[in-house]
This record gives structure tokens, C-alpha cells and sequence, in this order.
């Protein structure tokens, strides 16, 4: 991983790639990471998608086409619950954590962290969002723009630190998987940053993905006489990033699901963070691959963990694909997901 890093980083600073592809990145790096901005890019994007087949066939106008189709028809509202910087649990306080609300997730599926809130309240953990963070890092980082990405990590740090040192930390809970890894991967990022470097390990020995926090609160076993068929996609920062293969698909189980393998699970879905928009040819092609076996195992439900991966999948199949902690929060009385009404 960080052999492709420093290649992506090395081609960044002494390639001077084509001026169309330069235009994609710098549009892509400036609009990503801001949710404002992302937003606002949406809106207009959905004025525009009707004429995504025509701008695919304009010189160089892929990349363009695809963002056009992976563009949402709506957006929905952000809940008011996300507002507040402190989310106490009304039950006996036994953890509390800081999450990360991310960027493009905050604004393509507000209620991914409005579950999460909801869970690790209703099990008794108090969950921080402070304002003070922002993007993880992780789009510039894989487009080799070191600087930028480890500004976003300072700014994290920063932020994160002062949760912890209001009131202590027990982890930093992630729901999206991609950014899960970089932030795990701080202390490597920031290790010749002398003034953060120790900083930046601390935090990411904290980081941990929404199902690995879970795992560890022994939530309460249910049992199904017919249980909802569910096929667990794992992306592959998930999987091969942070090596979480089995607690996902656990605390489905135990919460009633009858979970089923995809096969070729181990390969990608074709989103790669902006991968699916700078390669859309490939993308394609993996996408179809990957629907064509889940398809294949006829489950009524696809359970994800990265809103990328959650956003390509949607975009060509009909069988509702829904993030993880949003199944397991409905399971243990929290609001049922609206792609199941």
C-alpha cells in the first residue's frame, strides 16, 4: 500500500499528465472533500444527467459522463440530529467516541451517521461529531497530493485530541471504509512531521471502523424463523485495507440475518473512491461482474460498508444495497431504511 502511495505521489510531482486529465483532477480534488461544494456540484449535476450518453461521446468527455450518471436524482435533507457536537446516550454511559461525519457520505446518505448516532446511543456509548473536522484525507491522498492530504490529517487531529481531552476517548468510530484506512495509516503519513508525528499515531491506534467497535459491545443475539436474506459486499479498503472480514458479516447474523458470500468477493466493485470517474471504461466492467454474483445469490438485501461502493452497486441493480450499521440499527429498534419501504 504504501509502495503505491509513494508512486502516486513520485508520478504527482514529475508527470505532467494531459491537460484534460489535470482539469478532471483539479475539479475532483476541489469539490470532493467539501461537503458545501459537493453539494452544490449534485444540484447541477442533476440538471445535467439526461445528456450524460452525449458528453460520454465527446472527446475526453467520460470522465464527465460518469460522474453525470452516479449523480443522485435527489438529495436527501441533513438530519437535525447531526447538528448538535455531542450525542449523549440516555441509557448507562458505558463508552464514548468521537466519529468521523465524512464528506461525500455526509451529503449522498446523511442517515449512515444518524444510525451510527442512534446504535452506539441506544447501547450506551456517547458519540462526539466535532466541527472542527473535516475530509479524512483519503481523495487527495490517492491522486498523490501529499501536502493536502496531510493538512486534512493535522485538522483531524487536531479536532479529535480535543474530544479527548474533554472527556476521554475510547475510539474513533469510521462508517466508511475508505477513509477507515487512511486514517489508520496517519501515524505513517505524518511520521517525519516531527511536531505531529506521535500525534498521529495515537489517533490512529483510536481509529476503528463502525463494525469493529461493535463487535466488541456483545450486542444482543436475534433469531429469525424466516430470516431476511442479505449478501455482505466488502470493499476492498474494508477487506484488504483493514483486514475486517468476519465482523461484518457476524453482527449481521447475530442480529437475524442470514448473510450470504459474493462470489469473487475479493474483487472490487469498480468505485475506488474516483476511480469510477477516471476510469469509467474498467469501472464498468468490474461493476457488472460484481452485480452479475451478487445477482447470482438472490438476496433480498445488499449490506455494505463504503458509501462508494454502496453508490456504484446502486447505480445497476435493483435489490436495495443499504450500509451495514443502517440494517443493525433497525434490528435493534432504531428507524427502518428508507430503500426498504
Amino acid at each position: 500500500m504504501h509502495l503505491v502511495d509513494h508512486a502516486r505521489a513520485y508520478i504527482e510531482k514529475t508527470y505532467k499528465r494531459p491537460l484534460i486529465d489535470r482539469m478532471y483532477r483539479a475539479v475532483l480534488t476541489a469539490v470532493l472533500p467539501y461537503p458545501s461544494r459537493f453539494k452544490f456540484a449534485l444540484q447541477a449535476a442533476r440538471l445535467a444527467k439526461p445528456f450524460a450518453g452525449i458528453v460520454s461521446k465527446i472527446p475526453g468527455g467520460k470522465p464527465m459522463g460518469a460522474m453525470l450518471k452516479l449523480a443522485p436524482n435527489s438529495l436527501p435533507p441533513i438530519p437535525k440530529i447531526l447538528s448538535n457536537e455531542l450525542h449523549t446516550t440516555p441509557h448507562k454511559k458505558v463508552g464514548r467516541v468521537a466519529m468521523l461525519s465524512g464528506c461525500a457520505q455526509k451529503v449522498l446518505d446523511p442517515k449512515i451517521n444518524q444510525a451510527t448516532i442512534e446504535l452506539l446511543n441506544n447501547f450506551g456509548v456517547e458519540v462526539a461529531t466535532p466541527k472542527a473536522e473535516g475530509c479524512c484525507g483519503a481523495l487527495v491522498h490517492h491522486m498523490g497530493k501529499e501536502e493536502a492530504a496531510m493538512q486534512a490529517a493535522k485538522q483531524n487531529i487536531d479536532a479529535w485530541l480535543k474530544v479527548k481531552e474533554q472527556g476521554g476517548l475510547d475510539a474513533i468510530i469510521i462508517t466508511t471504509s475508505g477513509c477507515g484506512t487512511t486514517v489508520k495509516d496517519y501515524g505513517h503519513m505524518l511520521k517525519e512531521v516531527k511536531a505531529y508525528a506521535k500525534k498521529a499515531e495515537e489517533i490512529a491506534s483510536l481509529a476503528m471502523d463502525i463494525t469493529e467497535y461493535l463487535a466488541t459491545l456483545d450486542l444482543p443475539k436475534i433469531t429469525n424463523e424466516e430470516p431476511i436474506r442479505v449478501a455482505y459486499h466488502s470493499a476492498c479498503s474494508m477487506q484488504h485495507g483493514q483486514k475486517i472480514i468476519n465482523q461484518p458479516k457476524q453482527l449481521l447474523a447475530n442480529a437475524g440475518f442470514k448473510v450470504v458470500d459474493i462470489p469473487e468477493g475479493h474483487l472490487c466493485c469498480g468505485s475506488a473512491g474516483t476511480y469510477n470517474i477516471l476510469q469509467p471504461e474498467i469501472s464498468e466492467q468490474l461493476k457488472q461482474r460484481k452485480i452479475s454474483n451478487i445477482e447470482k445469490m438472490k438476496p433480498q438485501i445488499i449490506a455494505a460498508g463504503n458509501i462508494g461502493c454502496i453508490t456504484q452497486i446502486a447505480s445497476g441493480t435493483n435489490v436495495p444495497i443499504i450500509h451495514t450499521v443502517q440494517l443493525l440499527n433497525w434490528v435493534y429498534g432504531g428507524e427502518k431504511p428508507s430503500a426498504l419501504n
